[in-house]
């Protein structure tokens, strides 16, 4: 009887630590459950766990197209048509630059657009479009007194004058002078009064800082000069660039010395 009594109980002591075990793995496996489903936050509640062992969040993937547009839509604007050898022309501190374009190499009919850009910026910004002359003959690098041709390059824009009073916020230099007659008739037989109203000096083949009415041809006479920006007279010129008045009187106003402008002449292509 005492020995069934005994295994009585060892059986007892076995199921009590059996069950103590089985009790003991339940609770591990609700506690592992509450951890898994443990809501997610800023904090680390998990003093233990290294950045590491975090999943490295993900960049948004952008389009190729669009890449594409952003880089397209910083980068600066160059100006449209010019060569590079032109480009480097052009002086590194110039923030307005006219561009004359003739239709072509012989023709004598021109546009004019004004390129600016805002300092320490490669962003070149076009402004409107008019129509010009240049001259009968059309274009040539290597011009000469009396060729009816304009000559192609990039010059400065240093002096203006005029028979007329300059426009009201004029900050080239300006010679107004009586002098500024054109004589004759241009070369199609049209009149030309009020041609030299107002004038912008091209500075080829003369001396910088002086009226455009001086002279002096720095590369002798035969090399001709007098080229201008000046008034149109419904015809095509000797060598000039001319414009409607309401546009002299407008670039007057805009071209600033403290810009550095330029001008670059020539035929489409070149």
């Amino acid at each position: 009887m005492a020995a069934r009594h005994a295994q009585q109980r060892g059986m007892r002591i076995r199921m009590t630590r059996r069950g103590k075990a089985v009790s003991g793995l339940a609770l591990t496996t609700l506690v592992g459950t509450a951890l898994w489903a443990w809501p997610a936050s800023g904090d680390d509640h998990d003093g233990h766990r290294s950045e590491q062992a975090r999943p490295a969040p993900s960049a948004p993937e952008v389009p190729a197209h669009a890449a594409a547009g952003h880089a397209q839509a910083t980068a600066p604007r160059a100006i449209p048509g010019l060569s590079d050898a032109t480009r480097k022309q052009i002086p590194a501190d110039s923030r307005q630059v006219l561009v004359v374009t003739g239709q072509g190499v012989d023709q004598h009919d021109s546009s004019v657009v004004l390129y600016t850009r805002a300092q320490d910026s490669d962003d070149w910004r076009p402004g409107a479009r008019w129509a010009a002359h240049n001259a009968s003959r059309g274009w040539t690098k290597d011009h000469r007194y009396g060729d009816l041709r304009s000559p192609e390059g990039v010059f400065t824009l240093s002096d203006a004058g005029g028979k007329l009073a300059p426009p009201e916020g004029t900050k080239l230099p300006y010679d107004r002078n009586d002098s500024f007659v054109a004589h004759g008739t241009g070369v199609e037989g049209e009149p030309l009064g009020g041609a030299f109203d107002y004038v912008i000096a091209i500075d080829y083949n003369r001396v910088k800082g002086s009226s455009p009415l001086d002279q002096r041809r720095p590369m002798g006479a035969q090399k001709g000069g007098g080229v201008w920006l000046h008034v149109d007279h419904d015809g095509p010129t000797q060598g000039c660039i001319s414009l409607k008045p309401e546009v002299m009187q407008e670039l007057l106003r805009t071209l600033d010395p403290a810009q550095h402008p330029v001008i670059v002449m020539g035929p489409a292509g070149h």
